[in-house]
């Protein structure tokens, strides 16, 4: 029987659990704040600002709004970040992407300070990951691994392939899945016979951002299947990275899309708001 690793309820866990620390933190005096920056007004932006907002006041978070005009120039927002920098009250910074052409991203995320980055996106918190020091971590990969842990699913030792090799998901879950020593290989698109690459995994982790391009033929029988891309097929349904229908029954685990990793994205990003009282 294939065990579906419900995201939706492991990340309701962690918010009830945030919601007590934060509590705690309120009695002592300490309040956490969180600034959300958004350019334009893109929609599937918009909703992503909304659910984070929503999560901040759920958990007892105070987040400040910045909803910027489309044509905001880059050094205007920069400016801002610098602002919100020098904020003491102010303990974590989120720039929603994507930015408008107009405007470097790379330039924008390397001007937050690491000390707030609750993404997880500054080359200094990423440095901190790849060599095992304290730091903040992007928040998909570190859902992935909250998801493994809390569905009983041991990593030390297993065969885990990540396929997708981004800044924001495929590298760090590689370093993360190396930290709770699992044996890892990342694959990507110049990868030679991925099927069989990703047939050793007692693991499968796939941020390939194609939509169910992971079939049966790509897992081995019991594996356990994190699927973390998220789409829309051609009748406008939510689909992700892996063809469900055909791998679930060759699974011993795997998340849904949606209800898998999605949820645990803001879950880890509020994780990350209540550790920077700390930082």
């Amino acid at each position: 029987m294939t065990q579906i690793i419900d995201g939706k309820k492991i990340s309701t866990q962690i918010k009830e659990e945030l919601k007590e620390q934060v509590a705690a933190y309120k009695a002592q005096g300490k309040e956490i704040c969180l600034a959300v920056i958004q350019v334009g007004n893109d929609p599937a932006s918009s909703v992503y600002v909304r659910n984070k907002k929503n999560a901040c006041e759920y958990i007892g978070i105070r987040s400040l709004a910045y909803e910027l005009p489309q044509e905001t120039t880059e050094a205007e927002l920069l400016s801002l970040i610098a602002e919100l920098n020098d904020r003491a009250e102010v303990n974590g910074i989120l720039v929603q992407l994507p930015l408008p052409a107009q405007i470097n991203e790379e330039k924008v995320l390397n001007a937050i300070s690491p000390l707030k980055d609750v993404d997880g996106f500054h080359p200094v918190n990423v440095g901190a990951l790849c060599i095992g020091k304290k730091g903040f971590v992007s928040c998909t990969p570190a859902g992935v691994i909250e998801l493994l842990k809390r569905s009983g699913i041991s990593i030390s030792g297993k065969e885990c392939v990540v396929v997708g090799r981004s800044n924001i998901v495929g590298k760090p879950m590689a370093l993360l899945l190396l930290r709770e020593n699992g044996t890892v290989t990342v694959a990507h698109s110049r990868t030679e016979d991925l099927k069989t690459v990703t047939r050793r995994a007692d693991i499968l982790v796939v941020a390939v951002g194609k939509p169910r391009m992971i079939t049966a033929d790509y897992v081995k029988e019991g594996a356990v299947v994190i699927d973390v891309g998220i789409h829309r097929d051609e009748k406008n349904k939510l689909c992700g990275d892996v063809d469900y229908p055909s791998v679930a029954p060759h699974c011993s685990a795997i998340t849904p899309v949606p209800g898998g990793v999605g949820p645990m994205t803001i879950a880890m990003l509020m994780k990350n708001c209540v550790e920077s009282v700390s930082v």
